[in-house]
């Protein structure tokens, strides 16, 4: 016990704690990475329901001799549940897409690493676990509410129900932390069930033990959301210390708390809100002093330190800023916390109250959506290094006055900003778009997108957006499109919605039916677009030379793209779906020898790379943008034996394939699936 006193009071002893504590989390996440207990080849699993998340498709967790994910469209049963289940199991994919969101990892921090297909289902035994069954009653009482994706949020923690366009208003405006549940709600419901307690005469021995079962219940019924969780452990500790008399400083329950769930779940440390909740809760407290009498001005200083803390944050993992927030919290933080939030309480137990909630709601989002469109404050960022983000905090840290914390702020963001636009980047990334071609082109401030993948039912602007947005690109110098086929150009139309577009480039053969509809969205937009037959240009030492042969198939017509960088000598042939027939002209036309690196034509398919075109080529390395397990058998066997004196990277087995250019050499990364 005198050695807990000693911790609790102590300055420096739970700093040194967490720190190696943090080191060694790290190691085990990401040096010695924990392996399932499956083979992924096991067919049967006796498992109990965890949770369900209604949907098209029903997103269910179950828990067994390990956790499991599946997808299932009508799911039968209930939280709780005991199934005997027949399937197939399958690793979860990493991204693809370098710096995009990692699906793998995200559920690794929930403890689970396999996707569970299944074949057959049957009821072993009917839920009998009382604390389930109230949060089965729970669930479906919400589901009757409109507007139930607030009261998932509030009530249980649950943010996945809101719809994406909504949610991504929330974030864009920087109050999406507003829709978590965290230490103000907590403590709202504690603070009204002690008022409670105290009319009802209880004495205080046995409040405290009230409060700490319903905190615990409430942990359970909110599968330990991180918020819950920080802010009920911080509150359970503080309070039995208070209780026991013992000294203590609240910082230090705070770190010992982190420590705990740290232990518990190392995987902890790679989830958002983890992050998020701790260091915000972490430097709120640490700059308390800051934190000035009168609710505008608390909460507006409330805000900037929070934002600030958020902010290294938000900028690693989305990339994008946008400092209204700052302003837009003295709003929304009393009107969600103190309004809405209470609302969605007294709704979920006055149901008849409905009608009014949906006009509050829909009152809000309309104020959200209304927000959004300023945009005068957002800022892309370049995905920071851990390093800066360090420095970041080191600086936030050791600031004592409040005007120089906000000096320092903006020197180091503007600092950030200003070295990102002067590297001197030179590379070339071909992004996997499944049975499709995209590929980006980045030389110093210029950036070159050829190709935007997509599809009839298949967006992928929002991944090439967020890609560019991590490397602090805003916008697309030239868009070249090879041919009016969807798989090239299907993601165009949204893609100039997303991101500004200075010029859009067509090849020469006549505008088909999709090129047509792009072309009226592109005069909407008065963004410059023509159709070229060749063209030449060059920038910083770089010569690009693009021809497109006007024959009557898309395929034959495909623009091919001969770069060659003067600086290195990398000489590098982009061949979109261009046909044999095509590449017989280009070499009549062209004198292409020795390159380094050859985008193969039409994703591998018989009817391009043909065996002298490619011999003439000889290329050091070849490039094949494929969906994986796709219809058409892509790539063909002869064409990788046509191509078997290179090195092959495939869309399909490799993710996106980078060349970046430096110091006259050729660096190659991927991202495995």
């Amino acid at each position: 016990m005198r050695h807990l006193r000693n911790i609790l009071k102590s300055k420096y002893i739970c700093y040194v704690l967490l720190l190696i504590i943090v080191l060694i989390t790290i190691i085990r996440v990401f040096v010695i990475k924990k392996e399932s207990i499956y083979y992924g080849t096991e067919e049967y699993f006796v498992v109990e329901v965890n949770s369900i998340k209604k949907d098209t498709k029903d997103t269910v967790v179950f828990d067994g001799n390990e956790r499991l994910i599946s997808y299932y469209e009508g799911f039968p049963y209930h939280v709780g549940d005991i199934l005997n289940i027949k399937g197939k199991l399958s690793k979860v994919k990493n991204n693809t897409i370098p710096n995009l969101f990692n699906y793998n990892r995200y559920l690794q921090s929930k403890g689970i690493y396999y996707e569970l297909e299944i074949s057959d289902i049957k009821l072993v035994k009917n839920n009998n676990s009382f604390f389930k069954e109230i949060k089965t009653k729970i669930e479906n009482r919400i589901r009757k509410i409109s507007h139930s994706e607030y009261l998932y949020a509030f009530i249980l923690g649950d943010t996945s129900y809101f719809p994406k366009e909504i949610k991504s208003l929330y974030q864009f405006n920087g109050l999406s932390y507003l829709l978590a549940i965290g230490s103000l709600q907590v403590m709202l419901i504690v603070n009204f069930l002690k008022k409670l307690l105290l009319k009802l005469k209880v004495k205080i021995k046995y409040q405290l033990i009230i409060v700490i079962i319903f905190l615990l219940i409430y942990i359970f019924l909110t599968n330990g959301m991180i918020g819950v969780l920080r802010s009920s452990l911080t509150y359970i500790t503080c309070e039995i210390l208070k209780y026991f008399k013992i000294k203590y400083r609240y910082i230090n329950v705070l770190i010992l708390v982190c420590i705990l769930i740290l232990l518990l779940n190392p995987y902890s440390i790679i989830n958002i809100g983890f992050q998020y909740s701790f260091v915000i809760s972490f430097m709120i407290n640490k700059k308390r002093k800051w934190i000035k009498k009168g609710m505008v001005s608390k909460i507006l200083i409330v805000s900037l330190i929070a934002n600030m803390a958020s902010f290294p944050i938000t900028v690693y993992h989305n990339f994008e800023f946008n400092f209204m927030s700052i302003l837009l919290s003295i709003v929304f933080i009393p009107l969600i916390n103190y309004f809405i939030f209470p609302l969605a309480i007294i709704v979920f137990f006055f149901p008849i109250l409905s009608n009014f909630f949906d006009f509050c709601v829909s009152f809000l989002e309309y104020l959200v959506h209304i927000c959004s469109n300023i945009t005068f404050l957002d800022f892309i960022f370049h995905k920071p290094s851990i390093l800066l983000i360090i420095i970041f905090y080191f600086c936030f840290f050791k600031t004592n006055y409040f005007r120089y914390f906000l000096i320092h702020s903006v020197i180091l963001i503007i600092l950030y900003q200003s070295v990102n636009k002067i590297i001197d980047d030179r590379f070339i990334t071909f992004l996997d778009v499944g049975e499709g071609d995209a590929c980006v082109l980045k030389i110093k401030n210029n950036v070159y997108l050829i190709d935007t993948g997509g599809g009839v039912n298949i967006d992928y602007s929002d991944n090439i957006v967020k890609y560019l947005h991590s490397l602090g690109i805003d916008k697309i110098n030239k868009m070249f499109l090879s041919h009016g086929d969807l798989d090239h150009m299907g993601s165009s139309y949204k893609l100039i919605e997303k991101i500004e577009i200075e010029n859009v480039y067509f090849n020469s053969n006549s505008y088909n039916e999709h090129e047509i509809e792009l072309i009226n969205l592109l005069k909407e937009k008065k963004i410059n677009y023509q159709k070229i037959e060749k063209y030449l240009f060059s920038y910083d030492e770089i010569i690009f030379n693009i021809q497109s042969y006007n024959l009557k198939e898309e395929n034959d017509s495909s623009m091919i793209f001969n770069i060659i960088d003067k600086k290195t000598n990398l000489k590098i042939l982009l061949m979109g779906d261009a046909t044999i027939n095509t590449e017989r002209l280009y070499m009549q036309d062209n004198d292409i020898t020795n390159y380094h690196i050859l985008k193969v034509g039409h994703h591998g398919s018989k009817t391009s790379s043909g065996r002298d075109f490619v011999h003439n080529i000889n290329p050091r390395y070849s490039v094949i943008s494929v969906g994986r397990n796709n219809f058409y058998g892509h790539p063909n066997k002869d064409v990788l034996k046509n191509l078997d004196n290179s090195k092959i990277y495939r869309t399909d087995q490799d993710g996106s394939i980078v060349f970046k250019m430096k110091n006259n050499k050729l660096k190659i990364e991927t991202c495995i699936p």
